[in-house]
């Protein structure tokens, strides 16, 4: 940055776990008043370069420098005295302690004082949150919040300790749209400040909103330092793959069945109304429009999560009626929801049982697991998904991003569907996973299954589907053909409004 030294440099960082080297002489300068970003597929080396700077892990090589001064933090504790804290993806913060308590853990006393004065911490906290706008009350159990809440309150902790590095690992991964515009105002308030935010991410729209500057890594490597406004997102995909956007997404011309599922009339009032679709067999049917629009609600009501209260859903010409998801699986509808972490998986149990979970009956006789089979399957899916891990007994929530979305598709893949709802089925994931996603559910399409694919992501609508709806305010507002997608077709119908008798609803 032009005129102003950086507060912290990592120069020429390396490395070594078990004698495999995941970080090769990598620098990265975090300036004050900015957010920089720290980009790269999973295994790139981004979380170990931060571990590095926080002190959770030694350099093998290299140097950091905080404001021009040679440092080595033994600690995370010795980084945060420094006034560098690192906020992981999944809040490290203790449920039966309050607001307070969680803030002030570690460092409650000061100076020679032998007790605490809690009245004067509430009152500290009661300024911190107020300053960063939070309607959070000093003296509320941790465990009655949400992630993001807690993420904002590890970064009033760390406001606490007077930090002026804020590194965030993931932040939004499992944040709503409207808990991401929440902390995006935090994150501009704080560099308002002069603080120095690294942001770890996946989603690329995000990285160029929010931030200033870029690193990417590749394979431990530092392969783009730039300035965000200065590149584009396929220009970020090509620094962290070495490949375009567009030559990630192929799509497979393949031969469009009969209908398989219909759906007339599917109203919920209040979150959507008169949905009629279709998917055919080998088809990939996207459906768009902006949050809130009511896109996930309507896959959802045709996998019996939340039924419509009116409408009819039909499968293969046939009138069905399905009030819960054993009424989908039963028929051969199968969804991948888009909270993984919540909705997706139980993350403390084993790849192997969040496999196999949604097809027991197909594993068990007598009430006896047939174990035997359970291992020829759970090997044939994670073969056949590329899934890396160690070990299928392992907890899934060990796994990156990328590959427990693969366990949640393998899960559902193992029912066998004839329809698969895949909603966000990249969110939160890197680019090279996203990439085998794609190929996936092009070769789902190719083996006839019927795709009703909900998405936020333009490139994935535009590439992947062979037909579009597009919903507004719980309204669909336009069927797409293949030829007719553009971004501007389908931005223009997610903002329009349906009109009834020339009446806006």
């Amino acid at each position: 940055m032009e005129n102003m030294e950086p507060v912290v440099s990592a120069k020429r960082i390396v490395k070594v776990y078990d004698g495999v080297t995941v970080l090769k002489g990598v620098d990265l300068d975090i300036f004050p008043g900015e957010v920089h970003a720290l980009i790269g597929e999973n295994g790139a080396g981004k979380s170990t370069l931060v571990k590095v700077i926080s002190g959770v892990t030694p350099a093998t090589d290299g140097e950091v420098f905080l404001d021009g001064k040679k440092v080595v933090f033994r600690s995370p504790h010795a980084a945060r005295e420094a006034g560098i804290a690192l906020i992981h993806q999944e809040p490290l913060t203790f449920p039966d302690l309050n607001v307070t308590e969680n803030i002030y853990i570690g460092h409650t006393r000061g100076g020679k004082k032998a007790t605490i004065n809690w009245n004067e911490k509430y009152k500290q906290t009661k300024e911190i949150l107020e300053m960063l706008d939070l309607k959070m009350d000093p003296r509320q159990l941790v465990r009655d919040m949400t992630i993001a809440d807690q993420q904002m309150l590890e970064i009033a902790a760390a406001l606490s300790q007077n930090a002026r590095v804020i590194i965030m690992d993931e932040p939004t991964a499992a944040l709503s749209q409207g808990e991401v515009e929440n902390l995006f105002r935090v994150i501009r308030k704080l560099v308002s400040q002069g603080k120095a935010l690294v942001y770890i991410g996946h989603r690329l729209n995000e990285i160029m909103e929010i931030t200033d500057r870029v690193t990417v890594l590749r394979d431990g490597e530092q392969t783009g330092d730039c300035m965000t406004k200065e590149v584009t997102e396929n220009d970020l995909v090509n620094m962290m793959v070495g490949r375009e956007m567009s030559e990630l997404i192929v799509k497979e011309k393949v031969p469009i069945g009969e209908v398989l599922l219909e759906t007339k009339g599917l109203t919920y009032p209040g979150k959507y109304y008169d949905v009629s679709i279709t998917v055919r067999r080998g088809e990939i049917v996207g459906m768009a429009g902006l949050v809130g629009a009511g896109r996930s609600e309507v896959g959802q009501a045709v996998f019996g999560l939340v039924p419509a209260l009116s409408g009819q859903i039909f499968l293969n010409g046939k009138e069905v009626s399905i009030k819960k998801v054993k009424d989908a699986m039963d028929l051969g509808i199968a969804m991948v929801p888009e909270d993984r972490a919540r909705t997706g998986l139980i993350l403390p149990m084993t790849i192997r049982k969040n496999m196999t979970f949604a097809d027991l009956s197909h594993l068990t006789n007598r009430g006896f697991m047939d174990t035997k089979k359970e291992d020829e399957l759970v090997k044939e899916y994670i073969e056949y998904l590329s899934i890396k891990l160690s070990s299928p007994d392992k907890a899934v929530k060990e796994l990156s991003g990328g590959n427990q979305q693969k366990v949640v598709l393998a899960k559902w893949l193992m029912t066998t569907p004839d329809l698969l709802i895949l909603d966000e089925p990249t969110r939160g994931i890197d680019v090279g996973a996203k990439a085998e996603v794609y190929t996936l559910i092009s070769e789902l399409a190719k083996q006839g299954k019927a795709i009703l694919m909900i998405s936020s992501e333009m490139n994935e609508i535009l590439q992947l589907s062979d037909r579009a709806y597009v919903m507004c305010e719980g309204h669909v507002t336009a069927e797409l053909a293949r030829e007719d997608l553009s971004d501007v077709a389908i931005m223009t119908a997610a903002s329009s409004k349906r009109e009834k008798g020339g009446v806006a609803v």
